[in-house]
C-alpha cells in the first residue's frame, strides 16, 4: 500500500471516533522502523515500516500531535535518520535516550514539554516492558511488526474505551 493510500485509510479510521488523543507517542526501533539504531551507521539510508509514514501524515492532517519515546543509546543516529526520512519536524517532542526505566521518565518529560495529560496520549511500542506506561494512565498498544493500520485502529479504540467514549 502506498503512503497516500495508508494515509487515506488512517484518516477514515480517525473519522470513526468522536474523541482523538491529543498526542500520539511512538517508539522508534521496531515500531516506526525495522532495526535498532545502535546497529546502524549514520551514513545509511533508513526506511520506515510500510504503513508508518501514512499514519504519521494522517495524524498531522487531523491536527493530532506526535512525539517520540525511545530508549536508544544512540540518539544522534536516531535524529539523523529522522532527518533523512523527512519526518523529524513532525514530532513535538523527541525523548531519545538510554534508560533502565520503563519509559516513565520519557513520558514525564513529554508531559512537561507538551502539557498534555497522560490520559490524553496514546502510545505504540514493540516491547512489553515499555507498555508499563499504561500504569501512568497512557493507553498503550504493543505492536508486533511495527505500527500498522490494524494496530492504529486498535489503539484508537482502546483510547476511546478508556475514556468511556464509543465510535461514531
Amino acid at each position: 500500500m502506498t503512503d497516500e493510500k495508508v494515509k487515506d485509510e488512517a484518516l477514515q479510521i480517525l473519522g470513526l471516533f468522536h474523541v482523538l488523543p491529543r498526542l500520539v507517542v511512538f517508539d522508534l526501533d521496531y515500531t516506526l522502523w525495522p532495526f535498532y539504531c545502535e546497529c546502524r551507521s549514520k551514513r545509511e539510508m533508513p526506511s520506515l515500516y510500510r504503513e508508518a509514514k501514512g499514519i504519521l501524515y494522517a495524524l498531522e492532517e487531523k491536527g493530532v500531535s506526535v512525539a517520540i519515546a525511545s530508549r536508544s543509546p544512540t540518539p544522534d543516529i536516531a535524529k539523523t535518520f529522522l532527518e533523512k526520512l523527512g519526518i523529524n519536524s513532525m514530532f513535538v517532542a523527541h525523548e531519545i535516550f538510554s534508560s533502565w526505566t520503563h519509559k516513565t521518565e520519557h513520558f514525564e518529560r513529554i508531559h512537561r514539554r507538551t502539557g498534555v495529560p497522560f490520559q490524553s496520549m496514546l502510545f505504540f511500542d514493540d516491547e512489553d516492558r515499555n507498555i508499563e506506561v499504561s500504569k501512568m494512565g497512557v493507553p498503550s498498544v504493543l505492536v508486533g511488526n511495527g505500527v500498522t493500520i490494524g494496530a492504529f485502529r486498535e489503539g484508537l479504540a482502546d483510547f476511546c474505551q478508556k475514556l468511556g467514549h464509543k465510535k461514531k
